[in-house]
């Protein structure tokens, strides 16, 4: 991800992005608004755009190669980099891998992987109604990632698709402009969205 299409923050962590207005969740569902039911507001460049999956060209990357392998994953589904945030509040560049099998999280800079999640540990996804590029995996039994991407609505496509293949369990994807996480094992934070002045406010404070 280049540094012009990563979410830009002021010191109290907002994000101020101009996109279209929120539709009612209730409104008919159009081609242009699927996958997420009517209910998530999807920016114009978003729109009808041709997922590509693997943005990182993974077999001519041997370092993300062996990390695969030595795993015993198959294929992978979605790679591209990430802004993950850190139980403090900074935010880090990852390579965000969905395989057949699990979420990796690897450091660019180093080639190292920082965290491997199962499919199966997944509980859900969180994210907004608004058109910003948050979006939480919530992992019950660890603890949670808030990350933001460009390409959030691909990335949420593909986990859903990929869990439902590898369990036939069906990934919830919740929709609210207030969601909780748990950034680490023994701190909860909650990431608040509103409109302001035709663009969405994004907020993380800790609960």
């Amino acid at each position: 991800m280049n540094d012009s299409d990563a979410p830009k923050f002021d010191d109290d962590e907002r994000q101020e992005d101009i996109r279209m207005r929120l539709r009612p969740s209730d409104s008919n569902v159009t081609e242009d608004q699927e996958p997420f039911m009517g209910v998530k507001v999807r920016r114009k460049a978003s729109r009808r755009h041709e997922y590509k999956g693997d943005y990182m060209d993974i077999p001519s990357r041997p370092y993300l190669m062996k990390i695969l392998q030595k795993q015993g994953d198959k294929q992978v589904f979605f790679a591209d980099k990430v802004l993950k945030f850190t139980s403090t509040g900074k935010m880090k560049r990852r390579i965000l891998m969905v395989t057949d099998f699990a979420v990796y999280l690897v450091d660019p800079d180093t080639g190292t992987l920082k965290r491997r999640i199962a499919l199966a540990a997944v509980d859900k996804i969180c994210l907004s109604e608004l058109s910003d590029n948050f979006f939480a995996i919530i992992v019950p039994t660890e603890y949670d990632l808030l990350m933001a991407s460009t390409r959030k609505t691909e990335i949420v496509t593909v986990l859903v698709d990929a869990t439902k293949n590898a369990s036939e369990y069906e990934l919830e994807v919740d929709f609210s402009n207030r969601f909780e996480y748990n950034a680490s094992a023994d701190l909860v934070k909650e990431v608040q969205f509103e409109e302001a002045k035709g663009s969405v406010r994004t907020r993380i404070v800790k609960k």
